[in-house]
């Protein structure tokens, strides 16, 4: 559902020329003095903000993340599939030296940081389509949390009156998060670090101040070196669950205790670690301890679902397999190959669904939509293992 302030800036935007949004152009002038408190030059303020456009497609982002919104099926079956794991290990041995260095300087073990960097960007492959600053503008101007994202574009225009970022492309998430590991910009000013020693914090042309700054911010998190994240477990026949959740710490002994075990088999040492016991998907699916690096990776982006994509990608980089036990559904959710597939598939049935990029984005959901209710499938607009099979069969039937 569209929000009034959405609904204002579509009208302004398409009534009127940009130059000439009255609603946009007056929050940057009141943007001007408090940026000035903020210790950013007024010539820098207006020269940085002189022809920026309203983007109303951020509001709509505002209310919509998939971390929340997604079954923790599908965003693992995308975030955590064999093409990602792959990257991830050609990643680990090109990088191999760069990585010895930042852990020996942060603490914190390659696998992990190198699963940010995928997770974030696919290993600085998507920084994100979103202008930055026009982003930042048009959610400090409308929507929720005004004076956080100003907060952020504040942060942006420090950067580059400093001379760690360069304006000119600088692109990012809708969110205004950006570079190689997704740094929101008052994160950047705190936490990131020149690696490489040029004399600039730049984690968007380089890959060693990007792999530190992100392990300098799991480190400043509490990361604890040596120790693991978690593990995946298997809970007692009987057992209940509502002793679950994130908050509910115990020691780890009081756990195996109870009868809790680890799911690839063999003995958990004894402690009494703060832990945590996960249930994502509800005791039928998957069951996960978690302790204190888990805690480091989830501060980063405050979703238990992407802290166990993070989780689990840096076990699959260290060599472990899939996770033992399955998500309880019968329509798993596709990996990126087969989204691409599924996106190949649609566009030969003649739906305009544009570039096949492995993101189901609105065309790929409405064409989903359509054919699901062709094939007498339920018409949610799912990305998901059965409407893939079935448009995989000649006639396109199930």
């Amino acid at each position: 559902m569209r929000t009034p302030a959405l609904l204002s800036l579509l009208l302004l935007a398409a009534s009127l020329p940009a130059a000439a949004d009255p609603a946009f152009t007056a929050c940057l002038d009141r943007l001007r003095p408090a940026a000035a408190t903020a210790g950013i030059h007024t010539d820098t303020f207006d020269r940085h903000t002189a022809g920026l456009v309203p983007d109303p497609t951020v509001l709509e982002s505002l209310d919509f993340q998939p971390e929340f919104r997604t079954p923790i099926w599908d965003y693992l079956a995308g975030l955590v599939d064999q093409e990602r794991v792959d990257d991830g290990r050609a990643m680990l041995a090109e990088h191999a030296e760069l990585l010895q260095r930042v852990q020996a300087q942060y603490g914190v073990d390659p696998q992990t940081v190198v699963a940010v960097w995928g997770v974030e960007s696919n290993y600085g492959r998507t920084f994100g389509k979103k202008p930055l600053l026009a982003s930042l503008a048009t959610l400090s101007c409308a929507g929720r949390r005004q004076a956080f994202f100003q907060s952020e574009m504040f942060a942006t225009l420090k950067l580059i009156q400093s001379g760690d970022l360069v304006p000119e492309g600088l692109v990012g998430s809708w969110a205004g998060a950006f570079g190689h590991t997704q740094f929101m910009p008052s994160t950047y000013a705190r936490i990131a670090v020149d690696f490489d020693g040029d004399g600039r914090r730049d984690l968007v042309g380089s890959i060693p101040d990007a792999l530190a700054s992100t392990a300098n911010y799991l480190k400043r998190s509490g990361w604890r070196t040596g120790r693991p994240w978690g593990r995946e477990v298997v809970l007692p026949e009987g057992f209940d669950s509502a002793v679950s959740g994130r908050q509910a710490r115990r020691p780890l002994s009081a756990w195996l205790a109870r009868g809790v075990k680890p799911a690839s088999g063999g003995p958990i040492s004894p402690g009494d670690d703060a832990t945590a016991l996960l249930l994502p998907a509800g005791k039928p699916g998957p069951a996960f301890l978690v302790h204190k690096n888990f805690d480091a990776i989830y501060s980063y982006n405050a979703a238990e679902s992407y802290a166990l994509a993070i989780a689990h990608l840096s076990d699959r980089l260290r060599g472990g397999g899939p996770l033992t036990a399955p998500w309880p559904t019968d329509d798993p959710g596709l990996s990126r190959k087969e989204r691409r597939e599924l996106q190949t598939l649609l566009l030969a049935r003649g739906h305009d669904i544009g570039e096949v990029d492995g993101m189901i984005g609105t065309k790929s959901r409405e064409a989903l939509k359509l054919e699901q209710a062709r094939l007498g499938l339920p018409a949610e607009s799912r990305a998901g293992q059965r409407i893939l099979q079935a448009l995989r069969e000649p006639s396109g039937q199930p």
